[in-house]
Parts: C-alpha cells; sequence; structure tokens
C-alpha cells in the first residue's frame, strides 16, 4: 500500500519513522513543505491551502492514504481534505489525545504547540470533553530551533524554560502538539521533571495500522519544497539513515 505523509518541515519525519516501524513492507510517499515552515503563525485560510496543495500531491503520485503529520494542519484543514479526497485521512490531534487520557492520573494535562494549533482550541475541546483541566502554551519558537538543527544547548534550555516555566507543577501530562517537538523531547523533560510527555507519533502509526495493509516494497520517497543547508542532516538524525530526496517546487495554486 503506498501512504502519503505531509508536513509543514522534517518534524513530520518523526511520524514518518514510527509507520515505518509498524509497516515495514508499505510503500511511503513524504512531502515536507519547507519553502512555507513553518504553518505555525499562519492563517485559517492558508494553512487550509497549503495542506490542500500537499495533499493534491501526494495523492497524484498515487497515494492510496494520507496521514496528516503537521498539528497545525490537523487542526485547521482536517475536515476540508477528508471531504475533498476519496482516499481515507488521519491526523494527529485524535490519537495523542487519547494516549494522554490514558497515562494521566489526575487528568491535569498540558498541550505546547504552535499559535495556530493552540488558538484553534481544539486540543482543549477534545481533553475537556473527557473532564480534564486542560493548559494550553504556544510555543512558536521551537520550530525554528529544530528547523536549523539546534535541539540541545543552552538556547534551547532557555527557550524552553521561558515557555514551559508557567506550566511547571501544575500538570501530570504534556502532549507534544507539533511533529517537530519530538526533537526537543530530552531537554523538555529534564525541565519538566515528574511528568508524562506525550509524542502522538507512535499513536498515529497504531491506528494507520488498523486500517493500512502492509504490503509492497518497502519503499520511501522524501519530497521537499526547498533544499535548505541543514535538510540533509535533519534528515539523518531522524530517520537514522541516509536517504535520498528530491526537491520540487512550490505547489500547485488550487
Amino acid at each position: 500500500m503506498k501512504i502519503g505523509v505531509f508536513d509543514s518541515g522534517v518534524g513530520g519525519l518523526t511520524v514518518l519513522k514510527a509507520l515505518r516501524a509498524v509497516l515495514p513492507s508499505a510503500d511511503f510517499l513524504y512531502l515536507g513543505d519547507t519553502a512555507r515552515v513553518p504553518y505555525g503563525g499562519k492563517s485559517k485560510e492558508t494553512i487550509r491551502r497549503y495542506s490542500l496543495e500537499c495533499s493534491e500531491f501526494l495523492i497524484s503520485s498515487g497515494a492510496e492514504l494520507l496521514v496528516v503529520a503537521c498539528n497545525t494542519a490537523s487542526a485547521h484543514a482536517l475536515d476540508i481534505l477528508k471531504e475533498s479526497f476519496p482516499v481515507p485521512v488521519v491526523g494527529v490531534i485524535e490519537p495523542g489525545v487519547e494516549v494522554a487520557l490514558k497515562v494521566s492520573k489526575e487528568k491535569r494535562i498540558g498541550i505546547i504547540g504552535t499559535r495556530s494549533t493552540i488558538q484553534s482550541m481544539v486540543y482543549q475541546e477534545l481533553l475537556k470533553s473527557h473532564g480534564s483541566e486542560v493548559f494550553a502554551k504556544a510555543c512558536p519558537l521551537f520550530v525554528p530551533l529544530v528547523e536549523e538543527g539546534i535541539t540541545k544547548g543552552k538556547i534551547v534550555q532557555d527557550v524552553i524554560e521561558y515557555y514551559l516555566q508557567e506550566l511547571k507543577g501544575k500538570i501530570d501530562t504534556l502532549i507534544l502538539g507539533c511533529t517537530h517537538y519530538p526533537l526537543l523531547k530530552e531537554p523538555i523533560k529534564e525541565f519538566m521533571g515528574d511528568v508524562n510527555v506525550v509524542d502522538s507519533a507512535e499513536a498515529v502509526a497504531q491506528k494507520v495500522k488498523e486500517i493500512a495493509k502492509d504490503e509492497g516494497e518497502g519503499s520511501i520517497k522524501l519530497f521537499f519544497t526547498d533544499n535548505s543547508p541543514n535538510l540533509r542532516a535533519m534528515i539523518n538524525l531522524i530517520l537514522g539513515e541516509e536517504v535520498e530526496f528530491e526537491v520540487i517546487p512550490i505547489l500547485c495554486k488550487l
């Protein structure tokens, strides 16, 4: 089966890695919209347009199932993607929430993400519907740090403290509401202390495994809309191997 995965940049490779672990024989197409990252500071209308363009590319390339690895796109565009394309579409929000609800004992759950994800209130409303007290915080500098390959050191520690100080001691579980954030997972855990940190990538992989067929050649094709200087290093860092990629121009306007 050919599965298409898209994200605003390299962060969605964390989801791709988890998918390949549970569906090793499936064929994967990954599109990182690195020319327009981050989506988190864009309007809802722009996010929906970008998401439609990314999805159209993947489906026209043969994808039979679509994974929206971007939390911002999942928050704002999942509905229109499901309406627009005749293939199953899976986002990253609900699977992550399900895991957080399972591991949280006190039901005091924090959610961090881009401004657009937090402002959409999707996570907050879903968690509150299950009786959880929710603490939400936008962390807009996390994505640029990851995209620059800066995942540890004093700069990272200072930025984490700047954003998460107000959540410390108030929550027992923290959802990383952006696929870039797992690359900062260890320093986040170190700062937050005895808190469950939920990365939705594995939850998404299990959800996709329920509906996808694990058959094919086990191939992987990577596409990006811009070749940033550190792109190859980030691919190697996240996937743990060298994978060739193709740079495509800014996608067609729908």
